[in-house]
């Protein structure tokens, strides 16, 4: 039964071997000592001032250092321009990929670090020694994921079936009618165009057409085995909830932005049915 992926952008877990190395504590800094500030002398117009010192042959001058970048203040997006909005991005991007680690909030700070040591060329740790390590913690992490998300999934699909108008299939998918439609239903093998939304079974949204403001049109052959059961018994114009669990949906492994077990829930409109 094959999957293919129509929701979510592929972000490559590879891309963190970078990301997740510095795992030595972050070495302290030493501070430097603070120049006293002396107090101003009133000036004296007896004293001439002093030549400036002659500067020694060889000598380099000295560099006035750089004026450092604005910060970008986090919630404030109107005031990005288009190019810190895309690096903006590119942080959520990471974020995403880091899901699968369950990292806590410590390891989190050693991710940062390994990013601020990366950017110095400083790293704690060796890239060459603890970079193939990466693969065996996302799998250790990703087993322990995979079971939180299956617990997690059973109560809300327990929850979600015993609902006012649900009816739960035998695959497990759970379908729920929201706004009757009166076109005709699709098959397997059509071509649809839809408006959904994608979202775990704890809210968090993954994917929405509505908010790239345009609808998605694909063959139902070619989508999560839900989505082709669950569409099927809509009508064009209808609206309905498909609670997908993951036998139905990406399975044990997941995708980046889905943990692995993981249930999802999606709020669909049917459109249209390409050719009827």
């Amino acid at each position: 039964m094959r999957l293919r992926h129509v929701f979510l952008p592929a972000l490559l877990l590879s891309s963190l071997s970078s990301f997740v190395l510095a795992q030595a504590p972050k070495p302290a800094a030493t501070a430097a000592p603070k120049a006293a500030v002396a107090a101003p002398k009133p000036a004296s117009s007896a004293a001439p001032k002093p030549a400036a010192a002659p500067i020694a042959v060889g000598a380099k001058p000295a560099v006035r250092p750089a004026t450092p970048r604005p910060a970008i203040k986090a919630g404030t997006p109107k005031e990005m321009t288009d190019e810190q909005k895309t690096i903006y991005a590119l942080g959520l991007s990471v974020a995403r990929s880091l899901k699968p680690f369950s990292r806590s909030a410590p390891e989190l700070d050693i991710v940062k670090q390994a990013l601020s040591d990366a950017e110095a060329n400083k790293p704690a740790v060796p890239l060459e020694t603890w970079g193939p390590k990466i693969q065996d913690l996302a799998d250790a992490r990703g087993e322990k994921v995979m079971k939180h998300e299956k617990e997690a999934s059973a109560a809300y699909l327990a929850k979600a079936s015993a609902e006012p108008g649900a009816v739960k299939k035998p695959s497990g998918l759970v379908f729920q009618e929201l706004t009757p439609g009166t076109g005709a239903s699709p098959t397997a093998a059509d071509t649809v165009k839809v408006h959904y939304r994608g979202t775990l079974v704890d809210g968090t949204e993954f994917d929405s057409s509505y908010k790239r403001g345009e609808p998605a049109q694909f063959p139902l052959s070619n989508v999560i085995p839900g989505w082709t059961e669950g569409v099927q018994l809509m009508k064009v114009g209808s609206k309905a909830r498909l609670i997908c669990p993951s036998d139905i949906a990406y399975g044990d492994k997941g995708r980046p932005g889905i943990p692995g077990g993981a249930t999802l829930v999606f709020e669909i409109e049917l459109l249209e049915i390409s050719g009827k």
